[in-house]
C-alpha cells in the first residue's frame, strides 16, 4: 500500500480519510502534506508510477491500470472509517473511475467526492477537445504556460522539461483515451462538490450532477486552473473539505 498511497501524517483518531488524486504529471507530496494541516482528517495521496519513489516504473497506458492498482490498495483500509475522494483535473477523472469501480464491484462508496477543474467524463466538450498529448514539445510548453500552475523558470529549464514532460504527456494520453457513458441513473448516493477557478476554462460543472442522488454543490474560487496552489485558496479549500468530512461522520454511524 505504501508504494501507491502516500500518508505523511497518520491520525488514528481522525473522523474520516481523504484520498487525493494528482493532476496530470503530478506527484503525491502536494496533497499528502495536507495531512499536517487537516487535524481531523487522515490524508492519503495517490502515487502513480514514473515519478517520485516509483520513477523507474513504466507509466500506465490506460485508466484501467490506474483503477486496478488504486482500488487494490484502498479496499483493505476503507472499512475502518468514512472516506472521501479529492481529485483535480486529471485527478478528478481518475478518482471518479476508481469510485465507479468500487461502487459497482465492491458496493463501497465515499461519503463525499470533491471533483475539481474537470469536465465530466462523458461531456461532449471533453470528448471533442484537442488531444494535448499529441502536440509538439514547443506547442505543449506554450499551452502549459497559458494555463499556469508551473513556474516559468522551470519551463525555461531544458533539464527540468526533459524530466517533467514524459509523465505529463503519459497522463494526458490516459485521460484523453478514457471514455465513459453518461449514466442512465445515479451511480452514487454520496454528496458531491464540484470546484473550479473562476478564470479557468469553463468546465460545465453542472454535468457532474447526474452521477449521484446525493447533495450537489458547485464552489468557485478566485484564480485560474491551478487556483488551489495559491495559499489563500488552499486554506479555503481545506477548511471547506474539513467541515464536510467532520459532519459526514454522523451519516456514517
Amino acid at each position: 500500500m505504501d508504494s501507491v498511497l502516500n500518508c505523511l501524517k497518520r491520525r488514528p483518531d481522525a473522523v474520516a480519510r481523504l484520498v487525493c488524486f494528482p493532476w496530470a504529471g503530478g506527484g503525491s507530496v502536494h496533497f499528502a502534506r495536507w495531512g499536517h494541516v487537516m487535524d481531523s482528517v487522515e490524508v492519503f495521496a495517490v502515487k502513480l508510477p514514473g515519478r517520485e519513489s516509483r520513477f523507474r516504473e513504466p507509466f500506465f497506458q490506460n485508466m484501467d491500470q490506474i483503477v486496478d492498482e488504486v482500488v487494490a490498495a484502498l479496499l483493505p483500509i476503507l472499512d475502518e472509517k468514512p472516506f472521501a475522494l479529492f481529485g483535480h483535473s486529471f485527478g478528478a477523472l481518475t478518482s471518479f473511475a476508481v469510485a465507479e469501480r468500487m461502487r459497482k464491484l465492491h458496493n463501497v462508496e465515499p461519503v463525499h467526492m470533491f471533483l475539481s477543474g474537470a469536465f465530466a467524463p462523458f461531456s461532449e466538450l471533453r470528448l471533442k477537445s484537442q488531444r494535448r498529448s499529441e502536440l509538439s514539445d514547443e506547442d505543449f510548453l506554450q499551452w502549459l504556460t497559458a494555463i499556469g500552475g508551473t513556474p516559468p523558470e522551470l519551463l525555461a529549464n531544458p533539464e527540468v522539461v526533459r524530466l517533467f514532460l514524459p509523465a505529463l504527456k503519459a497522463d494526458l494520453r490516459v485521460v484523453e483515451s478514457y471514455r465513459c457513458a453518461r449514466p442512465e441513473s445515479p451511480l452514487f448516493r454520496c454528496s458531491l462538490s464540484c470546484l473550479d477557478g473562476k478564470d479557468d476554462l469553463p468546465h460545465n460543472l453542472q454535468e457532474w450532477k447526474c452521477i449521484t442522488s446525493g447533495e450537489f454543490t458547485i464552489r468557485m474560487f478566485d484564480g485560474a486552473h491551478f487556483y488551489l496552489k495559491t495559499p489563500g485558496n488552499e486554506k479555503l479549500l481545506l477548511d471547506y473539505m474539513s467541515r464536510h468530512l467532520e459532519t459526514s461522520q454522523l451519516d456514517y454511524l
